[in-house]
């Protein structure tokens, strides 16, 4: 028995259908399920409760990214697997099935925290940064010798369709090729494969736009390809995804709402705006639906729980779960989401917020998946910057919007209706969590 995992994101029930007639196709043969997703509804605490079989307040991914209290930095999208807490299910199975599987190899290819983990093969998107400031695109392997290996034969990993505003296609298409090629090489006992593409239209559209019939379309000849791939090596398949994405049309700004309170430290550097998070009383840090708010100064905790609860867009407000958590978690409505705008004039926001930074803004960014309609030859600056890049000159590449209201999609809420829950299709194991969903995939080989 050997078994692939291909997580569609953003794939919910409603998607399914005519224009995704290969996945549909699959879930009529073997049955589909949809599941109360994890909170928050992200990235990557979806993909470790499943990997741990815990919900976060066992295995500490409480978001995207969070505030390190002892640093006094906020750090989003770090890669070392050392940050999740608790077994992994491929050691939960390379240990189970000693017996029945004792040369059981796991795949791990673009799920996140994949960087030292102990799983057998994987890759990563992982850029280079050269002490002159530059950046080259790049990807991480284990064993490392495959990085150079799988370049060779596929070319390199299309780092702009990965995220930014050309993320599309390509990006899923190279991971899939990457998935077969691993499998041709190695065979391994579990495969792990990650497919983006649907969460970026969803995101940057809405999930009732007219170009997602052709998203999902594209998507669709993706799986369905690697799905016939898959079986005809008698492998089984299962699908699975991380959350749906639910319409959106109200950005909050908590950081500008607590700035007006006189709770946040705001430093000047060369004439830009930044935000000095040890300084701060409170702040939020923003990730879709939910922020984390980070209170340094405990008197004002009742203040600053009454004026969420005041702000308009917010549903809920829950207690820290965890240490990496922030003392108040706030989830907006259904319509909405929460950006990490600070500033109150765009001339004098930092550096990086017009550019693709996903390290340094202090919260997630959608907005990165757009480039600038005030710009008016787009193209051409862009041109212009890598031109400079080449010859070695410094500079940013500024085309990313501070308009929020361009986002139409969002998720992070774990209360959503069940046509925008994610789905778990190919399996008769049955599951209300996401965490669950380790219980259903090492039921296949136990």
């Amino acid at each position: 028995m050997r078994v692939a995992v291909l997580n569609i994101v953003g794939l919910s029930k409603s998607l399914l259908g005519a224009n995704a007639p290969g996945m549909t196709a699959f879930a009529e043969k073997h049955g589909l399920q949809t599941y109360k997703p994890a909170f928050p509804a992200l990235t990557t605490t979806a993909q470790s409760s499943i990997i741990t079989g815990t919900p976060p307040e066992k295995h500490g991914i409480v978001a995207n990214g969070w505030y390190d209290r002892e640093s006094a930095e906020v750090r989003f999208w770090k890669q070392s697997n050392h940050i999740v807490h608790g077994e992994k299910i491929w050691d939960t199975l390379r240990r189970d099935l000693k017996a029945t599987h004792p040369n059981f190899t796991c795949a791990k290819l673009f799920w996140w925290y994949n960087m030292y983990s102990s799983a057998d093969f994987t890759i990563t998107p992982r850029p280079l940064y050269p002490a002159d400031g530059s950046k080259h695109f790049d990807i991480h392997t284990q064993p490392m010798g495959m990085r150079d290996e799988i370049k060779a034969d596929l070319g390199p990993f299309p780092f702009p369709a990965f995220w930014g505003p050309a993320a599309g296609i390509a990006s899923s298409e190279w991971i899939a090729a990457s998935a077969k090629w691993v499998e041709e090489k190695h065979q391994p006992t579990l495969s792990l494969v990650y497919l983006p593409h649907l969460d970026y239209c969803l995101q940057k559209d809405g999930p009732s736009a007219s170009n997602i019939p052709n998203e999902v379309r594209a998507i669709d000849r993706v799986v369905t390809d690697l799905i016939s791939f898959y079986e005809s090596r008698n492998i089984r398949v299962l699908l699975l995804s991380e959350y749906g994405i639910s319409p959106v049309d109200q950005p909050i700004h908590l950081n500008r709402l607590f700035r007006d309170k006189g709770w946040l430290s705001i430093k000047n550097e060369l004439g830009r705006e930044t935000l000095d998070y040890g300084g701060c009383k409170a702040f939020a840090v923003a990730d879709h639906q939910v922020a984390h708010i980070y209170i340094n100064d405990p008197a004002i905790q009742n203040e600053v729980r009454d004026l969420l609860e005041k702000t308009p867009g917010i549903d809920e407000i829950r207690d820290r779960n965890h240490d990496r958590a922030g003392d108040l978690v706030a989830i907006a409505k259904p319509n909405a989401w929460f950006t990490y705008y600070f500033w109150k004039d765009d001339a004098v926001a930092p550096d990086f917020t017009r550019t693709i930074d996903i390290h340094r803004k202090p919260g997630y960014d959608p907005c990165e998946l757009f480039i600038d309609p005030a710009i008016c030859c787009p193209k051409l600056k862009i041109a212009k910057f890598l031109l400079k890049k080449r010859l070695g000159i410094r500079g940013l590449l500024e085309v990313i919007p501070l308009d929020a209201k361009l986002v139409k999609g969002s998720h992070g809420r774990d209360d959503v209706p069940d046509s925008e829950k994610p789905v778990f299709i190919g399996s008769t194991h049955p599951v209300q969590f996401a965490h669950d969903l380790n219980t259903a995939l090492r039921a296949e080989f136990l």
